[in-house]
């Protein structure tokens, strides 16, 4: 009997079957009821005989057809009965002319992925469906009643009817003049002067006959409010659950009876399309709100997930921003058992394809119909929960995936990672597309700004968003410092952070003090080594195991975990589970893959309950790690900062190796948000009472500033990272139903253009009318309006070159070199028009300066500055003269109000003016008279300016093009165009009229009026949107290299881009200017390589030493990236920093051809293994995306390659099956379970 069962288990694929599989029949008698007997189609057909016409044939129908069959069954047994025909509604419409979720659906090929040829259905909270989309031919309907032209085309004038639509109205009202504003000025038509009818509401008549009294009323006016001291019921505010108040009916559909009035209560915070949920307060009457739930727990939920089950329920979109371990996956299950009960579908979106397979496992033991959709390859594609990265959603929903017509929910995972730059976009771009039907379900981490992030989701889906939040760690924090110099004796651990969240000064400061005063910023090895031990053993002795130190480098995660070869933290039952579950896991693969060194070293490490887990081991290494942390058998886990989006792996310690990481660009300390989000993984929900997270302090101790910054600080908000994308762009060039304009304004960083547009509309509609009632009332001022006009125009062209050449001139440095102290400069400042003054001071911030004449009051300041500089130009620069003694002021003003500077200078102490001026704005001061000095500096400044006025001295000015030697050509032509523009001004002899002021302050107001209109319009227009100038420059390079014609249609090259996931106009370029012509399918893969390769490389790739075609395809690909970097660069465009990487092609060219993983290994010391299969997987989604684009030019041969090149790298241990999704998936969850139940067995291996 053990021999037969050895053998059956030797079998690969079981014992060979005997009898059909039964359960394999049930499935597809329940799951395909198409099959049954009541579907024969047979019975119920009926054939007409037709006689032949040859003739027909001269005749086609080029429409679409406008029926369909339509079948009818019995009510009762379901038999298929007959045929008849019936009027289809959307006739002609497909996936490629139509966004309407009522189009016909695709082919089968497409119903998981879509076409990049198809349209998307029409997103959310886009209005512009119907007169769009309603008809494809352009016959749009007409409402004969509401829609129909008063003003026939060509005519001055039409005529108005009565609500009768037959009588005209009396004559003089039918002959006044209509044009737009007439049409939109006609009076509004109420329901009841359009339609007389003879029904009777008896429900009307009741309520008259019981509202004798005066008991029910209707909700009265505002006046009427404020004269009676009763209030409705609508007016007060009670503080109930937002839940109860959805089932309340409106306030304008029920009469209310009067009661007393009643305190109002305070409200929930809230906006116009989000509401915060209150979570302090308990659901009443749960179990009768929702009698039968979905799904069910074993244990109590808590308010926040309750809150969020009725919204749920509801039909409506949820974002739940909760802390780590409060159980947001509740949220997430319950939509998807929703979905599952109204037989409809949910998707699952992560942040990372790890993520992703781990919810897989997860969600399959839990729902059973469970797909997975990856770039690599799919797992139950029709299930009814789908599970998947954001990028492909976005794919999904450009392509028009029939899957969107029966999804109900999308939830978004880990929401929060909207903040990263480089994929954050895509979040934004998937909110957009989602269509009305479909419900969102947002789970994040807690963040400040969760209102106004849900505010503009609800905005753009024109549908309210309700926010949960909550109100604490369900597992509290205590962070910790831990100090050594390397001796047991010199060890400590000091409480920083309680677990109220009170950062403990008594503990910084003990901490500090028995810190060593020999600061020590590296250790030795061995001293870190003996560190570890020593640091772990405490942990031990505490009972604080398991432990994951965060070590924010790859390096140093292997080089920690190398250091210690003799901790050893397993007993002997649990290295033999842990050695019988490595086994078995690596079990498939090629026995040359098996002895890798780092699965050789890893499985040593496991088998010791020390694990490492970063970008560089291997998948299937990571999932191992993963799976035996989670069972508890890996007690201490060296990880990067991405183990900290894993899901449900916290630990009972959380460490720091250090603080500091490099993010790309600097080293920097850690943000609020990052720690948070680490730090979470401490404290096991129903374990643990608390969680301890523990900094290790390897030299000296941090700043305290620095450790509150990052363990109190706020976390960082959720900001727009929308970019626009080439691909973006012909996508929705492509549809052209949708702009892209409107995507950018739908986009989160644009927000505030969606939420201002009705003030601008508002603001806009009363500068028209005021502009319009100025006209007409300056008509006696006609003659002088046009030439008043014309010097506005000319003065206003005048200072704003003047502005822009003072913004140039001030950073020269000769002319900062004349602003010094005592120099006399003619200035225009608010009031004080063409005067001259002495400057005292220059500042960054603030220049003083005195000029000669007295205060003015504050009624004066009234005007815009732009008035006085107009004035002062109108007096061409004939500077003030006072009466008599002028008065003295002391101002502070921008350098824009210096007009010119004056060679002349005064010798004045300015210090002692300035003091005296400051002595004399005290109060009791005030009175007092000037100084000696600053009398001294005032006579002079007047003696000057009376020398000017009489003519003994002339007034020089410091030449900006002669003395400054200003050199920049542009700012020469400027001086120029200032020049000519003074000389006209002039000449205006308009400025000489008599009054003057009096007739250009009725200009000036009325230009200002306009140039606020335009301003009004330019912000309510798309130009006024940030990434406007840079999608114009974008466009401008896809028609430049010939992708979009001047008309922005999409050309060949645009298409094929479409069918790119990324870099698309690189591989657009090399695969139409073929390149990949001549190669072989390992060459092609190997250059393709350099696309996806991302890390930097100790060494230069060693492209001397490549073959041949390798090197030649290597310059083409690097000619091709210079030629499109000139390109952006000739447009306005910064070049990105994802220029081609060559340092992985010798690698994948010899994976390519054949070579086993670890020969490969043996000669690259410089890329770890993990980097090598995620770049060589990523590959092969570009390889696909090249298969489809030769499929679409109709090149066979490279369509033929791609895919040998594909079939060339899928094999061997980079292709390995992941342990979540593999059938070997049971049989390792089964090892997981027994080792609770088995005896102790001999170490040693299977």
């Amino acid at each position: 009997m053990q021999k037969s069962c050895d053998y059956e288990i030797q079998l690969p694929f079981g014992p060979p079957p005997v009898l059909p599989d039964v359960e394999k029949q049930l499935k597809e008698y329940l799951l395909c009821p198409d099959h049954l007997p009541i579907h024969d189609y047979k019975e119920a057909q009926k054939y007409w005989p037709r006689v032949p016409n040859p003739r027909s044939l001269y005749h086609f129908d080029v429409a679409p057809l406008g029926t369909t069959l339509k079948v009818e069954r019995d009510p009762t047994t379901g038999k298929l009965l007959k045929f008849r025909e019936v009027p289809l509604d959307d006739m002609g419409h497909t996936a490629k002319n139509s966004m309407s979720l009522r189009r016909a659906p695709g082919p089968p090929s497409e119903s998981i992925r879509g076409s990049s040829t198809n349209y998307p259905f029409w997103p959310g909270g886009f209005s512009e469906l119907l007169p769009l989309d309603k008809n494809v031919d352009g016959d749009a309907e007409v409402d004969f009643v509401n829609n129909l032209l008063t003003v026939p085309p060509g005519f001055e004038r039409g005529i108005l009817f009565k609500a009768d639509g037959r009588t005209p109205l009396k004559e003089n009202k039918a002959q006044e003049p209509l044009g737009s504003d007439a049409e939109s000025s006609v009076p509004e038509i109420k329901l009841e002067e359009k339609v007389e009818t003879s029904v009777v509401n008896i429900m009307s008549l009741i309520k008259q006959e019981e509202d004798l009294l005066g008991l029910w009323q209707k909700e009265t006016t505002k006046a009427q409010k404020k004269n009676t001291e009763n209030i409705s019921l609508q007016n007060l505010e009670v503080d109930i659950d937002a839940d109860v108040a959805e089932v309340v009916p409106k306030e304008d559909t029920i009469p209310v009876l009067k009661i007393t009035e009643t305190a109002p209560l305070k409200q929930l915070t809230r906006t116009q399309w989000a509401e915060e949920l209150d979570i302090s307060h308990p659901v009443t009457d749960f179990e009768k709100k929702v009698p039968a739930m979905a799904k069910t727990w074993p244990f109590e939920l808590d308010i926040f997930q309750k809150k969020a089950i009725l919204k749920l329920e509801d039909h409506a979109n949820v974002f739940v921003a909760a802390h780590t371990s409060a159980g947001k996956t509740v949220v997430a299950e319950y939509a998807i058992a929703l979905s599952k009960k109204h037989m409809t579908k949910s998707i699952y979106t992560s942040p990372i394809k790890a993520l992703s397979n781990q919810k897989y496992r997860d969600f399959k033991e839990t729902f059973g119909d469970v797909g997975l959709i990856t770039g690599d390859f799919q797992v139950n594609h029709n299930a009814q929960c789908l599970i998947m990265t954001t990028e492909i959603l976005r794919s999904m929903l450009y392509c028009g995936s029939e899957v969107i017509r029966d999804l109900e929910y999308v939830i978004f995972d880990e929401v929060h990672y909207i903040n990263d730059s480089e994929r954050g976009h895509v979040w934004e771009e998937v909110l957009i597309l989602l269509p009305d039907h479909v419900s969102i379900v947002m789970l994040s981490a807690t963040v400040p700004n969760t209102l106004m992030f849900a505010d503009w989701v609800g905005k753009i889906k024109k549908k309210k968003v309700f926010v949960i939040t909550t109100l604490k760690r369900p597992v509290p924090l205590q962070h910790y410092l831990y100090t050594s110099a390397g001796g047991a004796s010199k060890r400590g651990q000091y409480l920083i952070v309680d677990k109220k969240g009170e950062f403990s000064e008594c503990g910084y400061a003990t901490a500090k003090k028995n810190d060593p005063k020999e600061e020590k910023t590296h250790l030795t090895s061995k001293q870190e080594a003996t560190l570890w031990v020593q640091f772990l053993y405490h942990l031990k002795k505490l009972d604080k195991l398991p432990v994951v130190a965060f070590t924010l480098s790859r390096n140093r995660c292997d080089q920690n975990s190398k250091k210690l070869t003799s901790l050893d933290l397993t007993t002997s039952s649990e290295k033999y589970f842990i050695l019988k579950f490595f086994n078995r896991s690596i079990q498939n693969l090629k026995q040359q893959d098996r002895i890798l060194p780092q699965i050789v070293k890893l499985k040593d490490l496991l088998r010791r309950g020390i694990g490492v887990h970063h970008s560089g081991i291997l998948p299937i290494l990571k999932e191992i790690v993963e799976m035996l942390f989670q069972k508890g058998w890996v007690k201490l886990l060296f990880a990067t900062e991405t183990f900290a989006m894993g899901v449900n792996m916290p630990a009972r310690t959380v460490v720091f190796d250090s603080i500091v990481k490099f993010d790309g660009f600097e080293m920097r300390t850690l943000k609020p948000a990052e720690y948070i989000q680490m730090a979470g993984r401490a404290g096991r929900r129903g374990l643990d009472k608390t969680g301890t997270v523990i900094i290790l302090c390897k030299g000296s101790v941090p700043e305290n500033t620095v450790l509150k910054e990052m363990m109190l600080g706020k976390p960082s908000e959720l900001e727009s990272k929308f970019r626009l994308t080439y691909s973006m762009i012909l996508n929705l060039f492509r549809v052209e139903k949708i702009s892209v304009e409107g995507m950018m304004s739908h986009s989160f960083k644009e927000f505030g253009f969606l939420s201002h547009q009705k003030v601008y509309e508002k603001e806009l509609k009363t500068v028209k009318e005021k502009i319009k009632e100025m006209y007409s009332n300056t008509q006696q001022q006609e003659p002088h309006w046009k030439t008043l006009s014309d010097f506005y125009d000319m003065a206003a062209e005048y200072l704003r070159l003047w502005s822009d050449v003072r913004a140039h001139i001030l950073t020269h440095l000769k002319y900062v070199k004349e602003l010094t102290p005592g120099r006399i400069l003619l200035i225009s400042h608010k009031e004080h028009i063409n005067k001259l003054g002495i400057l005292l001071n220059v500042d960054t911030r603030k220049k003083k300066m005195q000029s000669s004449d007295k205060d003015k009051s504050k009624e004066q300041y009234e005007h815009d500055p732009l008035w006085y500089k107009m004035l002062g130009l109108a007096r061409k620069k004939k500077i003030f003269i006072p009466d008599g003694v002028g008065g003295h002021t002391v101002l502070t003003m921008p350098a824009s109000d210096v007009i010119d500077i004056v060679k002349h200078k005064v010798s004045v102490d300015t210090n002692l003016v300035i003091q005296d001026w400051e002595k004399r704005q005290i109060p009791r001061f005030r009175d007092d008279p000037p100084g000696q000095t600053c009398s001294q500096a005032i006579q002079k400044l007047t003696e000057f300016t009376q020398n000017v006025s009489s003519g003994i001295v002339s007034l020089e000015f410091v030449s900006q093009s002669k003395d400054i030697l200003l050199k920049d050509f542009e700012q020469l032509q400027n001086l120029d165009k200032l020049d000519v523009l003074e000389q006209k001004l002039n000449d205006c002899t308009s400025t000489d009229i008599a009054n003057f002021e009096q007739l250009f302050e009725e200009v000036f107001r009325c230009k200002q009026l306009e140039e606020r209109s335009k301003h009004l319009q330019f912000k309510k227009s798309y130009k006024s949107l940030s990434s406007y100038q840079e999608f114009q420059e974008r466009v401008l390079v896809l028609q430049k290299l010939g992708y979009i014609d001047s008309k922005n249609s999409v050309q060949l090259k645009g298409r094929v881009a479409c069918e790119m996931g990324s870099h698309e106009l690189m591989i657009t370029e090399v695969v139409l200017q073929c390149i990949l012509a001549d190669k072989q399918p390992s060459e092609i893969a190997a250059l393709l390589s350099c696309l996806v390769f991302q890390q930097r490389t100790r060494e230069e790739p060693d492209i001397p030493g490549m073959p041949l075609t390798l090197r030649k395809g290597v310059e083409q690909i690097k000619e091709i990236a210079e030629n499109l970097k000139y390109v952006e660069i000739q447009c306005g465009i910064q070049p990105g920093r994802d220029e081609p990487n060559f340092g992985l092609v010798q690698v994948v060219y010899d994976w390519a051809q054949g070579k086993a993983f670890s020969e490969i290994m043996e000669v690259n010391e410089d890329v770890q293994e993990g980097i090598i299969v995620r770049c060589i997987q990523q590959l092969n989604e570009t390889l696909r995306d090249v298969k489809n684009a030769a499929h679409l030019i109709g090149d066979q041969i490279l369509k033929q390659k791609m895919q040998e090149a594909s079939d060339a790298i899928k094999r061997d241990i980079v292709f390995a099956a992941s342990l979540y999704t593999s059938e070997e998936n049971p049989k390792l969850r089964q090892i997981l379970d027994d080792c609770e139940d088995e005896s102790l067995h001999p170490i040693g291996d299977e």
